[in-house]
């Protein structure tokens, strides 16, 4: 069969930004490099079932390296760097079919992919799609349903689909139906992943229940108050105060310190201040956008946290934290 071109533009482009570039970026998302007049597709980013081979003592003039069995490398074609080194079990999961193919289906007049990019030097790859228009809550909320797909070539991330919200406010994503379990679906890189990914392009499905889940979600946490004494019993949970003067408590210092300034002063988070969003509101947006980043470019740790689930277990975890101050449940599901 012949692949019919897809007529959204960003589908395309999409199919680019999961290649590879000329030149290896280091850390950071690659960035979408258009192809010159006449230029031809990319090759595929990978080798795949690269013999590994090892150094071994032996007899002068018999060689020095040797295979070892069962044992493959998934390899960057362009740059030769071993990503990950596998069984031969391993089932590498194509990002062109099972991110591009899979999200690409559901592409119609109401959805696009909005991004698309790799992580980790190409190990790590994503695609999102996404609403065309931003959705506003009456509590003031204004935020983009989408639904993330990511999968690596390194071991560190099975394939997975799973809705969330950009806050439009402070770029933040937030986890959505935080009660909830059956929120992502997880494919493991094994030999059996093909029979799931039927399942995964239904779960897909869900992209228009996100809008109103979230929002539901947002109208309970905004009735929910949280004073002033309640704000302070919060930080102490969340940054507890280390009673000797040392590194760690100037580092707890400047850390509530800053989440307090987001709290009273930030157009990102004082709008909602005195309820529970305010407080989710306030460690995401403090997390995304002010935390200290080592060993990445901040773009690139807020991606992966997104793709690896990081940012909805930091969206619950405050909430659990939160239940106790208040002493009420505060993750009833989503009706």
């Amino acid at each position: 069969m012949v692949e019919q071109e897809h007529p959204d533009r960003l589908h395309r482009e999409a199919r680019y930004r999961l290649a590879p570039p000329e030149e290896h970026a280091g850390r950071g998302a690659e960035s979408l490099r258009r192809p010159r007049a006449g230029q031809r597709r990319r090759a595929a980013p990978v080798r795949v079932g690269r013999p590994v081979t090892a150094h071994v003592r032996r007899e002068p003039g018999t060689g020095g390296r040797t295979e070892i069995p069962g044992r493959q490398a998934i390899v960057r074609s362009d740059t030769a760097h071993v990503m990950g080194i596998f069984t031969d079990s391993y089932q590498r999961h194509d990002y062109s079919e099972w991110l591009i193919g899979t999200i690409g289906r559901l592409l119609d007049a109401d959805l696009s992919i909005g991004s698309a990019g790799l992580l980790r030097g190409g190990a790590v790859a994503w695609v999102s799609v996404e609403v065309p228009e931003n959705i506003r809550t009456p509590e003031g909320v204004e935020f983009r349903p989408h639904l993330f797909g990511a999968t690596s070539f390194d071991g560190s991330l099975a394939t997975i689909f799973k809705r969330a919200v950009t806050n439009i406010v402070c770029d933040n994503t937030m986890a959505v139906g935080m009660a909830e379990a059956g929120q992502q679906i997880k494919i493991k890189h094994s030999r059996h992943s093909r029979l799931r990914l039927a399942e995964a392009r239904e779960a897909l499905n869900i992209v228009y229940q996100v809008a109103d889940d979230f929002a539901t979600q947002v109208r309970r946490l905004c009735d929910v108050t949280v004073s002033e004494r309640q704000w302070q019993a919060f930080l102490d949970a969340h940054v507890p105060m280390p009673d000797e003067v040392g590194r760690s408590r100037t580092l707890a210092e400047g850390k509530r310190d800053g989440l307090t300034r987001l709290w009273r002063h930030d157009t990102r988070v004082a709008p909602w201040a005195g309820t529970a969003y305010g407080v989710v509101q306030c460690v995401n947006t403090y997390t995304h956008h002010e935390q200290a980043v080592r060993g990445a470019v901040r773009a690139e740790r807020n991606m992966l946290r997104a793709v690896t689930g990081d940012v909805d277990e930091l969206d619950q975890s405050t909430l659990r934290t939160l239940a106790g101050i208040l002493d009420r449940p505060m993750l009833s599901p989503v009706a």
